[in-house]
């Protein structure tokens, strides 16, 4: 849709920002969604047991298949640092206060809706997180362009569990003006276990992200 828009929306206005936002997005889109693509199949493998691991059963082709798709395209360390350089920090920030725009709208929208608010506050404390890291990195950086590097991969995956979070909270008020139906009551369902239990991984993705470079840059080759 985004690309539809970039290219032929009689705005220019909205052309920009649709640009804007393809590429922010498109690094998280890649690397997000193909590092949890392996998780997930490695867990699909474990639950066939010794029979996951064997071509006999097939699991072991789409563990490769998910592996690889890590590496296609650019591998996914690039793609983070494609992101958090090129994307977010050579404009100031500009795209990813577009995307911010756009999830606060959400938040603001729903803010009246009781039911909503067990998305809506950890949405909104993960965007002030973000944008207050992304101020603590761009800082760091202008004395170390190391930061950078070493920040990269647990931001990417930061913005990837934002993108997530503020989509399952969208879900989830859809589904909450559906109460009854199988469909959407499982929808909400998700929705709560997504915020229960990956959502919490946030929290030490920031810690790591503002770890710094110093101790990766400590490391010789000899201690290798």
């Amino acid at each position: 849709m985004l690309t539809d828009q970039a290219l032929w929306h009689p705005d220019s206005q909205t052309r920009q920002d649709s640009e804007d936002l393809i590429a922010l997005l498109t690094p998280v889109v890649k690397a997000f969604i193909t590092d949890n693509t392996l998780e997930t199949t490695s867990h699909c493998m474990q639950v066939l047991g010794g029979h996951g691991y064997i071509a006999e059963w097939g699991m072991e082709q789409f563990m490769r298949d998910a592996r690889i798709n890590t590496i296609y395209e650019g591998t996914n360390a690039v793609q983070a640092m494609d992101l958090l350089g090129r994307k977010v920090m050579h404009d100031g920030g500009a795209k990813l206060a577009k995307f911010a725009a756009i999830i606060q709208g959400f938040i603001k929208e729903s803010t009246g809706n009781s039911e909503m608010t067990e998305f809506l506050v950890p949405l909104g404390a993960l965007l002030g997180d973000i944008l207050k890291l992304t101020a603590e990195l761009g800082a760091k950086a202008k004395s170390d362009p190391d930061e950078i590097g070493a920040a990269a991969t647990p931001y990417l995956r930061l913005l990837g569990h934002l993108a997530y979070a503020w989509l399952w909270a969208r879900m989830a008020r859809v589904a909450h003006n559906h109460a009854g139906d199988a469909f959407y009551d499982a929808k909400l369902a998700t929705a709560r276990f997504y915020y229960a239990r990956l959502l919490p991984e946030t929290a030490s993705l920031l810690q790591t992200s503002r770890s710094g470079a110093a101790n990766l840059m400590a490391i010789s080759a000899e201690a290798l």
